[in-house]
Formats: C-alpha cells, sequence, structure tokens
C-alpha cells in the first residue's frame, strides 16, 4: 500500500513536471500578445463546431492550417450546451472539448469567445430560452438574475477547459478568451447600469484565473486589463483604447449571412485581402476572419429572424467544406507574405508615410537590419505609380503591395495567383437498381397533421398570447382556434361576397385555415398584415391560425423582447363594408406545437404511416417519410428541395434544419459583376435576385448509412416530395486564371529564414492544379497569351494574341495534376509591343 502510494506520487509528480515544462506564459503589451516572451504576429479564423459535425472537424482545422492560421477561434453556444437548466450536453457537435483538443492536435492555438450573449446568427443570440423565465431577469444588464447566471455558465465552461487542462498557461491550446460580445454597439440603451455590468463582466471573468487574457469586443471602455477589440469590414483605423494594449481584430467579415428572401452576399477576396493587408500595415498584429468556414444551421439554430439554414457566409472554405477558390488561396498568398514580415512587424511601431494622393507607405525597420514595408493605393478608381527608396511601383487602385525586405514584391491584394475553381451539384440515383427520385416518390408514405387542436394539452386563453411566452421556442408551431356561431341572416354571409379575415402578426409566417381549409397565408420578419377573404357558413365556424418561428431574434438592444406570434388586432369584416367583429378579444383555444412533434414521427417509428396511392402533394400539413440509399463516393452530400415548400427535414433522425425553396429574393440589388474597389458593405456584392435564396441544404456524410437511409419531412405549405433530389458537391473540373507580367512572382519563391526571393524565378507563374489527387488536366479549353478579356467562364481573345498560347499550354499541362507557366515574353514571343500582357487559361479536370 504504501509503495503504491509512494508510485502515484511519483507519477504526479513527473505529470506535473511536464505540464510545467509544456505550460505557455500568455500576456500581451502595445504591439502583440506575447508567448513565452515573444511577440507573435497572428492570423485566426472563425469555425463554430455546432455548425459542422465531429467528423468533418479534422479537415476543416487541417484545411485552416493549410491555409495559413494560426488560430481558430470559436464561440460558445449556451443554448445548445444547456438547453435546460443544469441539465448539460458536451455531445457530438457539441463536444467542446473534442474541438478544441483536435485544433491542439493540428499545432493551432484557440481563441474561446464564451460571451456567453454570442449573436452569431444563432436563435436567441445563443441564450437558452429558459433563461427569459428566470424571475426578475433582464438580459445583459445590471441585473443579478441575469448576472448569477452568466456568472455560473461561464465558470462552468472555464472549469470544464481547466479540467482537460486546455488553457496556454497549463499547456493547452488556448491563448485567449472572451466576455460579452459587441455590447459596446448597443450599451447606450441599457443607461447607466451598462457600465457597472461591463465592469462586473470584466471582473469575473478575471476572477476565474484562466491565466491568458481575455478581451472585449466592440467595447471602447472594456476595463484594464482586457483587450478591447475591433469588428467589422475593416479595422485599419482602429486604435485600442491604452497604449498599453494590442491593436486585435475579432471579426473580420469574409462575406455576411444569407437570409430567406434575400440574395445571396459575397465579398470580393481582392477586397478581403486589401482589408487584412491594411490592417497590419497600420500596426495590427491579430485578424481573424469571421467566417472560415460557415457551416451548417442544423435543427432549428438559425436565428435572425428569417436566417437560411445555410450559413456558409462565402467563407474561404464553403458550407461543405470545400475550398472556395480563388478565395481560400489568395488569402494563404497573403498570410505567406505576411509572416515573410513578422520579425520586423513585431520588433516596432510603423512609419507611414504618404507617397501622393491616396497613397502610402508602412515601413517597420529594426536596428538589427529588418525591414518590411506595405505600399498601399487608397483610392478607387485610378491605378497608380508609386516611387519607394529609388524603385517605381505600380499599384492598382485599391490594393497593397507587401514588400518583405523593403524592395521586392511578394504580394499585392489585387493580383491573384490561385486559380478559380468550379464547384457542381451532381444528381445521383439513390436506389441500387438506377431508381430515379420519381421512382423514389413511390415510396414515400404520409401522415396528415390535424389541422387545429388536436392534443390533449391545448388550453384556454382569453385574448391573444405573444407566442415565445407561450410556447417557450419548444416548437416553431403555435394553434390559435376560435370557435364562432354565425347567424344566418348576418352580413358575412351575402352572397356574392366574402367575409375578410385581418390579421396582424410579430411573425414569422402565418396560416388560416376557415373551417379546416386553408384561406391565405403569409410572411414577414417582425410584422405581417394580412386580409384575407373567407367563406362562412351559417352556424359553427372554425377559425385555425397556424404561427410560425423562423427563428429568435439573435442582435440589438433587448433583443430578448422583441415578440412573435399574433398578437393583434384580428378582426371579422363585412365585405360589404358594414359590421365587424373584434375576435382579439375572444376566447381562444392554443396548442404548442404539433401532434406529429409529440409522436416523435422524426425519429420514431409508427404505425400511422399511410403508404397508399395516391400520395398527396401540394395540401399542406403533410409529413412524409422515405428511405434512401447514399449516394455514392465520398463527396459532399445534399438535398434539393425543389418542388416543395416550407417546413423542417430530418435524415436518420438528425435534423438538417428548415428548408424553405419557395422564399424567393427580390430582383434588385444583384449585378453580373461586382467592382472590388471601394468599402465594402453587406448589399454591395449580391447574386441569385429572383431567385430561391437556398434550394440545397447539407446532409452531413456521417449521418448516412450506405442503404436504408430515412427521410423525414414536414411540409406545412404544400409541395411535392417526388420532385426533390439528392447529389454530390463537387468541386474542380474546371480551373482559370489570369496572370499579368505585372504580378509578383509566386510568394513560394521566398524563403521564410533569409527573406530574400529566390532568384531563380523573378518573373510570374501561372499554375494549375487539379484540387482532387487523383485527377489530370485533360483539356485547355482556352488559352491566350496578350490582351485577353473577360473573366472565368467566359475569356475572350483581345486585340493581340500569342499564337503559340494554346500549344504551348497544352503542352506544359495535359496529363499532369499540376503545370506552371511562366507569363513571359520569353516563353511566349512578342505578340504585341508597349503593353503589358497576360496569360489567361481555362482548363478541365478529369
Amino acid at each position: 500500500m504504501v509503495q503504491g502510494r509512494k508510485m502515484k506520487m511519483i507519477l504526479l509528480l513527473i505529470l506535473q513536471i511536464v505540464m510545467a515544462a509544456t505550460a505557455a506564459n500568455v500576456t500581451y503589451d502595445h504591439r502583440a500578445l506575447v508567448i513565452d516572451g515573444k511577440r507573435k504576429v497572428l492570423i485566426s479564423g472563425s469555425i463554430h463546431y455546432p455548425r459542422s459535425t465531429p467528423e468533418m472537424w479534422p479537415d476543416l482545422i487541417q484545411k485552416s492550417k493549410d491555409g495559413g492560421l494560426d488560430v481558430i477561434e470559436t464561440y460558445v453556444f449556451w443554448s445548445g450546451h444547456e438547453p435546460e437548466k443544469n441539465k448539460y450536453n458536451f455531445e457530438g457537435r457539441y463536444d467542446l472539448v473534442k474541438f478544441v483538443k483536435l485544433v491542439e492536435e493540428a499545432g493551432l492555438y484557440v481563441h474561446l469567445r464564451i460571451g456567453p450573449y454570442v449573436c452569431a446568427e444563432w436563435n436567441y443570440g445563443g441564450f437558452p430560452v429558459w433563461l427569459h423565465f428566470v424571475p426578475g431577469i433582464k438580459f445583459r444588464t445590471d441585473n443579478e438574475p441575469f448576472k448569477e447566471e452568466m456568472q455560473r455558465f461561464t465558470t462552468k465552461i472555464v472549469d470544464l477547459m481547466k479540467q482537460e487542462k486546455l488553457y496556454a498557461s497549463q499547456g493547452g491550446p488556448i491563448i485567449l478568451s472572451q466576455i460579452e460580445n459587441e455590447y459596446g454597439n448597443i450599451n447606450s440603451a441599457y443607461g447607466t447600469a451598462a457600465k457597472s455590468y461591463i465592469k462586473w463582466s470584466a471582473s469575473m471573468a478575471l476572477s476565474l484565473d484562466t491565466g491568458v487574457p481575455w478581451n472585449m469586443c466592440q467595447q471602447a471602455d472594456a476595463p484594464d486589463p482586457m483587450i478591447n477589440t475591433c469588428n467589422g469590414f475593416y479595422c485599419d483605423q482602429f486604435t485600442p483604447n491604452s497604449n498599453n494594449k494590442p491593436k486585435m481584430w475579432t471579426e473580420n467579415w469574409s462575406g455576411w449571412f444569407l437570409g430567406f428572401g434575400d440574395p445571396s452576399p459575397y465579398r470580393p477576396v481582392e477586397d478581403l485581402a486589401f482589408a487584412v493587408a491594411r490592417f497590419y500595415q497600420r500596426g495590427g498584429t491579430f485578424q481573424n476572419y469571421y467566417m472560415y468556414h460557415g457551416g451548417t444551421n442544423f435543427d432549428r439554430t438559425s436565428g435572425g429572424p428569417l436566417i437560411s439554414t445555410s450559413y456558409d457566409y462565402d467563407a474561404p472554405i464553403d458550407e461543405y467544406g470545400l475550398l472556395r477558390q480563388p478565395k481560400w488561396g489568395h488569402l494563404r498568398d497573403l498570410h505567406k507574405a505576411i509572416k515573410l514580415c513578422e520579425d520586423a512587424l513585431i520588433a516596432t511601431d510603423p512609419t507611414i508615410t504618404s507617397l501622393g494622393s491616396n497613397l502610402e507607405a508602412a515601413v517597420y525597420k529594426t536596428s538589427s537590419g529588418s525591414c518590411a514595408a506595405f505600399l498601399a493605393n487608397v483610392g478607387t478608381k485610378s491605378d497608380a505609380t508609386v516611387t519607394f527608396n529609388g524603385k517605381s511601383y505600380h499599384l492598382p487602385a485599391w490594393s497593397v503591395s507587401i514588400l518583405p525586405d523593403c524592395k521586392n514584391v511578394a504580394f499585392n491584394t489585387a493580383k491573384i495567383n490561385s486559380a478559380t475553381e468550379s464547384t457542381a451539384f451532381t444528381r445521383q440515383s439513390l436506389k441500387p437498381d438506377g431508381g430515379s427520385s420519381a421512382e423514389l416518390g413511390s415510396q414515400w408514405s404520409y401522415i396528415k397533421e390535424p389541422t387545429g387542436i388536436s392534443k390533449s394539452d391545448a388550453f384556454l386563453k382569453p385574448g391573444l398570447l405573444e407566442q415565445i411566452n407561450t410556447t417557450a421556442d419548444k416548437s416553431d408551431y403555435l394553434w390559435y382556434s376560435l370557435r364562432m356561431d354565425i347567424k344566418g341572416d348576418e352580413t358575412f354571409l351575402d352572397e356574392g361576397s366574402k367575409a375578410v379575415l385581418h390579421i396582424e402578426s410579430l411573425g414569422q409566417v402565418v396560416y388560416a385555415f376557415i373551417n379546416g381549409k386553408l384561406a391565405g397565408s403569409g410572411h414577414g420578419k417582425q410584422k405581417i398584415s394580412l386580409d384575407i377573404p373567407i367563406n362562412l357558413v351559417a352556424g359553427k365556424n372554425t377559425i385555425d391560425l397556424l404561427s410560425v418561428t423562423v427563428g429568435l431574434a439573435n442582435y440589438g438592444a433587448f433583443f430578448d423582447l422583441v415578440g412573435a406570434g399574433i398578437t393583434g388586432p384580428v378582426t371579422l369584416k363585412s365585405a360589404k363594408g358594414g359590421s365587424s367583429i373584434d375576435l382579439a378579444s375572444q376566447q381562444w383555444t392554443y396548442q404548442v406545437g404539433l401532434k406529429g412533434e409529440d409522436s416523435g414521427l422524426a425519429t420514431v417509428e409508427s404505425s400511422e404511416w399511410v403508404s397508399k396511392s395516391p400520395l398527396p402533394t401540394k395540401q399542406p400539413l403533410i409529413w412524409y417519410k422515405t428511405t434512401f440509399d447514399a449516394p455514392s463516393g465520398s463527396e459532399p452530400v445534399a438535398i434539393d428541395f425543389t418542388g416543395t415548400g416550407k417546413g423542417i427535414a430530418w435524415v436518420n433522425g438528425q435534423s438538417i434544419g428548415r428548408y424553405w425553396p419557395t422564399s424567393i429574393a427580390g430582383n434588385g440589388g444583384c449585378t453580373d459583376s461586382c467592382d472590388y474597389r471601394g468599402s465594402y458593405r453587406a448589399n454591395k456584392c449580391l447574386k441569385n435576385c429572383g431567385k430561391p435564396s437556398q434550394t440545397l441544404y447539407h446532409v452531413p456524410r456521417s449521418w448516412l448509412k450506405p442503404s436504408g437511409n430515412t427521410l423525414v419531412l414536414f411540409e406545412e405549405m404544400g409541395g411535392d416530395p417526388t420532385q426533390i433530389s439528392f447529389g454530390t458537391k463537387q468541386t474542380g473540373s474546371n480551373l482559370c486564371l489570369m496572370v499579368s507580367q505585372s504580378h509578383p512572382p509566386p510568394v513560394d519563391t521566398w524563403t521564410s529564414d533569409s527573406k530574400i526571393s529566390n532568384r531563380n524565378i523573378t518573373r510570374p507563374v501561372l499554375s494549375l492544379k487539379c484540387p482532387v489527387s487523383t485527377q489530370v488536366i485533360s483539356s485547355i479549353k482556352f488559352a491566350s497569351f496578350g490582351t485577353p478579356q473577360g473573366t472565368c467562364g467566359s475569356f475572350t481573345h483581345g486585340h493581340c494574341n500569342s499564337s503559340r498560347s494554346l500549344s504551348l499550354v497544352q503542352k506544359a499541362c495535359i496529363g499532369s495534376r499540376s503545370c506552371n507557366i511562366e507569363v513571359s515574353t520569353r516563353v511566349f514571343g512578342e505578340p504585341c509591343r508597349g503593353v503589358v500582357k497576360s496569360l489567361a487559361v481555362e482548363a478541365s479536370c478529369s
């Protein structure tokens, strides 16, 4: 026994020695985060663990590392971890410890944004809805019930990280934590209590003794030692609130989120790279992409309201985990160029000088001889030629050139050296015998959801109830049901005319059923006003109103008090403008959720399913079920819901989220191309106007079996499920790129130790590489060295073109997975003198 205790003590001592040896001391000064006494230039990217699956995490993290990231940033999602008070969930997509450990295994750091308010276009801003019902609570202010709950959850997360030794002070990867989130944007609405709340939040966080710094984003009055950080499309002009704090950017919005009913926003990579380079040019040392991988709002997690199920965000890694090119590749090259400057960046502050109107140079120069320079043209119209240190440099409008040795350009933000890779949704048969989706439809079964009240827990209340306070968000659905008698001589029954039912709702969708039949519907973000002509009968009539939420509000002062549902007025008007009845004050019957939800139709076997033909379609309130085999291969899987209306879908019991392919974007705001020059805003670059906001819905591969998978839909609006199709998201069949003689040589030709360019390659190079290891370049669709015009997929020859272009590119590329072609007259000859020439190539991989 004594010997056993001694052995345990020895092992514990060894463990403590190992931990002490691997523990990192993380602090900061006015220039940067300092890890073990050394300042660090850090490049970070956001990946939200619940928006992908544990099976996807390793690949996403590795692609992030390959893209040049040092840090993975994530929020912590309270509503997912504590869906009911004191009942915790840290499994599956919510296995935070596993996610952090995988980041650690990849050799990257973690920025843990605990919040616990996160915004993030997440339902209710990440707060669990039960929090709303805590007696006396007021969110995000100097309120004791709220502070008690916030401290309890924050402590729970910190203690969990400590138990797993995940803070850098313990030898783990977490180098930074965040408390609160963008409170400075709205704190004026909370009056004097806001200041005391922020002071308390900072003090509470510091008391948890994580051994690493804390930050507050968008909080200019963040108390010391909290680092106040910037969020936005640009943060180069941001200054921290103390000279002792580093300039940090916690959210650089790589695109923007998609809403149902909206066109798809995107952000050109030239502008994104420009914003990043400007930030490091003007003294920044930590920058994070929000998002680097956006992912999917599975289940009912999307907020908004009306945030789409896709949270792709136009991120460098797309919703399915595929590289978005050229965005990922261009940013990777940018990161390499910035890291070439690291020794100079961490050693000193920049010296900034004007080179002319809208032209600027920033130089980092040390006494030891390190020198790095950033040359910027912040003009939005004209390119410029500047003289710097006696040399001439061409600067496109709205661009930054990076010179790691203060002499040679390693990278320019407007000159892309990474090829565009096409992606495609490829439909596949779902049955081993090659059955089509139509044949799949013959295997559908269905259950009709009752209209109106069908559950024993329904209840009566006078007046109209607000939805969130009634459902506690246990379901998207709330029934309002009213029975009324109409006498035979009332004007509501006049022949040749219809009564009008007027409904006003706080959102987001309303269906009106009269005597069991759908009479009308409408939707809106915060306000719905409907006038529905209806037919009534003499005697008893039933008015059933189904109110549907599509994500709860997640942002703004007092967002937690933003209501939903039918709050009135609701009136019945005579079609001839005579009498009207106020229905809002009547005695209504309420039902929270659907009968099918209570029966577990999405996850539990039931004898109620009907398989006989014909399958009812284009009718509201129907549950559908079928089985299918997984598409072959390993590519990401999606369902195209075209043909259906609106509802929720489950695959093998897992909710893939809300689908709504009939939600159509408006016709205005989209352009064929978007000029990256000039300040970006969320509605600057839009596509898919006049089309469904989202038709494809991600089904993670790990949720599928080779065969015998079950798909369940609840179709609330009315559609034809036999029209849906499965398929795979594939990339890389087409590559295209245009590189000019004014492009810098590839950044890979620089060596990180000497910072001196490999002089064996001094000219621009066009590089192509098939993204799939088994592919080779099989054909060249277009090649022109001279003055080619157009963009990827629509290249045309300009006024001059080398006749050798196509044959030389074919010889260099066909049959190989990758090829590199020098962009010079030495290779292609001189097709036209006195102009800067470009090489444009479009190739196919197979």
